[in-house]
């Protein structure tokens, strides 16, 4: 891919949220939810982020969409700054950039039809009146495979993997090029799982979209996605090719969170290294000085305390933030 395709990049993107204490409303402190990522994301592309729970994934996709008004930093769609545009500008701009939220039953007010629900994006932009409303509403819900005649019927009478086709459909009203998936199946059955994530792949294809595709689930990230971003404590420790970063992972938590993936084949336990990290994460309020990952890193030394590494690439499209990335152990066997 060249530099012509990328649709988003994201430059040093930061999100910190304020404290207060007291009576009078006193800033003490901050929590420093995202301090500092910077990505590309392609035309047609989805890049997987995944990290532990409270690391920063969600809260990096809301304030790229500028849900939060970001701390610092800068996110551009193709050649226009979100973080610099006002209130109505940043409204249009919503037509092309779109999220899936992670629970299907809190998103989708339980008031409204899914008529209704999937027409709400039409009609806030102008895009479509009168029948036109209700001809494209009916496109919709069949393109993410439900029956149009559930049209006039409320979110309370469909399940959970409905329901996300829903809010996939709602997604989808005014021809996006970029969605946010927060966790989108997370909240889902195993056995629908896979059915969202082959109608995600499906739509990905027809309409050419890129996703940010944020899970817990590694093996399913590593089904769907084209590169992954391991992120920890706020920033993004390892970014590479998918199959790159699944056969030679270079961060020390990088390879114990892949470490961590239940494999089908008992005899692969036998030979497998399973990391287990000793320690907490450290609290976003008052980070580790220098690398992030010092306090639970099995390989770190003195001077990791001292500064925080370059997030830099070590080979062709991987990028990592790691002093001893080329520490023996992680040397690809």
């Amino acid at each position: 891919m060249t530099e012509k395709d990328v649709l988003i990049q994201v430059e040093d993107l930061k999100m910190h949220f304020p404290i207060y204490r007291g009576v009078i409303r006193r800033q003490v402190g901050s929590v420093r939810a995202v301090d500092g990522v910077s990505f590309k994301i392609h035309r047609g592309e989805t890049l997987g982020l995944v990290g532990e729970s409270g690391c920063g994934k969600s809260t990096t996709g809301r304030t790229m969409l500028q849900l939060y008004k970001p701390t610092a930093g800068k996110v551009f769609f193709k050649d226009i700054e979100l973080t610099a545009l006002k209130n109505e500008p940043m409204r249009q701009m919503r037509k092309n950039i779109q999220m899936i939220f992670q629970d299907p039953y809190a998103s989708l007010n339980p008031r409204m039809t899914i008529r209704d629900i999937v027409a709400e994006p039409l009609l806030a932009f102008g895009t479509a009146s009168g029948r036109e409303i209700d001809d494209r509403v009916r496109e919709l819900v069949r393109l993410v495979k439900l029956d149009p005649d559930f049209m006039l019927r409320y979110p309370h009478e469909f399940s959970g993997g409905q329901r996300q086709r829903i809010g996939i459909a709602r997604a989808l009203a005014n021809n996006p090029s970029f969605i946010v998936c927060d966790e989108p199946i997370s909240a889902l059955d195993v056995s629908i799982q896979a059915q969202v994530i082959n109608l995600f792949e499906d739509l990905q294809k027809e309409f050419d979209l890129a996703y940010l595709f944020i899970a817990h689930d590694l093996s399913m990230v590593r089904h769907i996605s084209d590169r992954v971003a391991v992120m920890y404590l706020g920033i993004i420790v390892e970014l590479a090719d998918r199959r790159e970063i699944y056969r030679n992972p270079i961060h020390p938590y990088t390879k114990a969170l892949l470490s961590a993936i239940p494999v089908a084949d008992p005899s692969f336990y036998e030979t497998r290294e399973r990391i287990v990290l000793e320690g907490d994460v450290p609290s976003p309020v008052n980070p580790p000085s220098g690398c992030r990952f010092r306090t639970r890193c099995p390989i770190a030394e003195g001077y990791c305390a001292e500064s925080r590494p370059e997030f830099k690439e070590v080979s062709p499209g991987h990028f990592v933030e790691c002093f001893k990335w080329d520490h023996p152990d992680n040397q690809r066997r």
